[in-house]
């Protein structure tokens, strides 16, 4: 058996009065990796608080090998302003730079006539020198600035961003920064909050081969079903306070999860039944005892339901609350959407792309892939607005309604509440708007409150309610997975398989992808090209031209 690096035993937590965990336990062993998942506000990020010790259990006890050093990467990274990327990163080993301003000190010490001059005090130099070279030795200091380069080139971050602030770097930049400085430690226990998140796909895939090679054990939230596919060997899911560990991938786990739960409900149906038999034989013998005065059938009864209260109660296979989502698009022009010789070109002289050639036609569904910064969002605003191509044509089907979801989520009013911003896509009445925020799995409490104070997730939640009420036919989806849960993931593809229109999106979810499209277009270097199927026959493809 592995060894037990981290044990949670019998922990629960509650945060501002509400309970998240009453009696969990859980064991991480030397060498796994484990995919955390389960629906937004299920606790992921509250448990990984708990295991790297940022967070005390109200009851129960945590466990930690002695020795055991780990390092958690936050869903939401904060850098110092003022510092390049490669300052920043070279910050993973503070201990380095003290020591090296030790041997400076002593250095310099050791050149006075006081200390040289003196074989006393000359004696204690060299020691303390000799130590503090040990340390850095140690600390593979003579390779470390090197090691912290590869380490960025490795994730994506090449030489010609190191000189870049930190302050203008993206979402995904940061974490691949506070990424690496965990790499270069190399933490026995390598703790993920969403490291995928905002990343492009050949960031993605430099990713998995990071985390399947890491010689550590590794946690990871993710809500990428191909990337927990391709690392995890097992999976640990948390809902409902509960944490239930499977072994193998995500598809594996989906499989036995499946599996348990239609034996838990078989066995749920059979003890009801027993449990009926059981009951109904002491109304009988209550019965008789009540006309007949016998003590036997009393005792009868009295054996019957201590049977009833020692049985283990299995409980019913609990229907998680899933979101309600119905994109009723309809029929509009067979040619939806053309772009000819397209190009956007910026005031400053720069462009961004050039010549872009692209027919949508009714019912398709195409995946736009390709690096962050290539202009793929830009692209969309484009389509959006016509008129603001520097060069070619825009051509909109005349009977196409475009609905847009917005990857930064900029088209809600963070200062407006959730029932006015309802209202402001449909004519519906407060208590109809009141009702159908519900189905999108928000609170009666919520519908009041400003749009600003949602998480991520909920304002994805309430885009996708707002193009429901649009009723478009053709969808501009930029992104539109990055903030939700597998759940509600899975409730998107299966609306857009039923969608009758036309489906344009941008996605760096691979297993989307491969669910949803059956073309890819991917925009690089200024220039679409286009690929039968979905994102594995693109990287097939993209594979042989290499």
């Amino acid at each position: 058996m592995a060894e037990i690096i981290v044990k949670l035993d019998h922990i629960a937590v509650s945060l501002a009065g509400r309970p998240i965990f009453a009696d969990l336990t859980w064991e991480i062993q030397r060498g796994q990796r484990i995919g955390l998942v389960g629906p937004n506000g299920a606790g992921k990020s509250t448990l990984m608080k708990l295991v790297a010790a940022e967070l005390s259990a109200d009851s129960g006890s945590a466990f930690r090998l002695s020795g055991l050093t780990w390092g958690r990467l936050e869903q939401e990274p904060a850098l110092p302003p003022g510092q390049t990327v490669l300052q920043e990163a070279l910050t993973a080993l503070p201990e380095l730079g003290d020591i090296e301003r030790e041997l400076d000190a002593l250095a310099d010490r050791m050149g006075r006539p006081e200390v040289y001059g003196n074989e006393s005090a000359l004696a204690k130099a060299m020691k303390a020198q000799e130590r503090l070279l040990h340390q850095f030795e140690r600390l593979d200091g003579p390779r470390y600035e090197s090691r912290v380069k590869e380490t960025l080139v490795a994730l994506g971050l090449d030489r010609a961003r190191w000189s870049t602030l930190t302050e203008h770097l993206s979402g995904g930049q940061k974490k691949l920064i506070m990424l690496a400085k965990l790499l270069v430690q190399q933490p026995g226990l390598l703790l993920l909050d969403e490291p995928d998140n905002h990343l492009d796909l050949p960031a993605k895939r430099a990713l998995e081969g990071i985390i399947r090679d890491y010689p550590g054990t590794v946690v990871i939230i993710s809500h990428d079903r191909y990337l927990l596919d391709e690392v995890a060997t097992h999976i640990a899911e948390l809902d409902g306070g509960r944490l239930t560990q499977y072994l193998g991938n995500y598809t594996a786990y989906t499989t036995e999860r499946a599996l348990r739960r239609l034996r838990q409900q078989q066995m749920y149906a059979a003890q009801q039944k027993e449990i009926a038999r059981i009951e109904a034989a002491i109304a009988r013998f209550e019965l008789w005892a009540s006309l007949v005065v016998n003590e036997r059938h009393i005792r009868q009864a009295r054996s019957r339901q201590k049977m009833l209260d020692k049985m283990d109660k299995i409980e019913k296979v609990a229907e998680a609350r899933r979101l309600t989502l119905e994109l009723n698009g309809w029929r509009g022009s067979n040619k939806v959407l053309e772009l000819a010789d397209v190009a956007r070109t910026f005031d400053n002289g720069r462009t961004l792309f050039a010549n872009l050639n692209l027919t949508l036609w009714h019912g398709e569904r195409v995946g736009l892939v390709g690096p962050n910064g290539a202009g793929k969002s830009a692209l969309f605003r484009l389509l959006l607005d016509p008129d603001s191509a520097s060069a070619g044509e825009v051509k909109v089907g005349p009977s196409i309604q475009i609905g847009y979801y917005a990857q930064e989520q900029e088209t809600l009013d963070p200062a407006q509440d959730l029932i006015t911003c309802i209202r402001a896509a449909a004519p519906l009445t407060r208590e109809a708007a009141v009702a159908f925020l519900l189905r999108f799995l928000f609170s009666y409490d919520q519908t009041t409150q400003p749009i600003g104070k949602l998480s991520g997730g909920e304002r994805s939640r309430l885009q996708l309610a707002r193009l429901v009420l649009q009723r478009p036919n053709l969808l501009l989806l930029d992104e539109p997975t990055n903030n939700l849960d597998i759940p509600a993931i899975e409730v998107l593809e299966e609306t857009l398989d039923e969608f009758v229109g036309t489906v344009l999106v941008i996605s760096h979810d691979r297993y989307f992808l491969d669910r949803v499209v059956d073309r890819v277009v991917e925009l690089r270097d200024g220039r679409l090209t286009e690929y039968v199927g979905g994102y594995t026959d693109y990287l097939a493809e993209r594979g042989v031209e290499a």
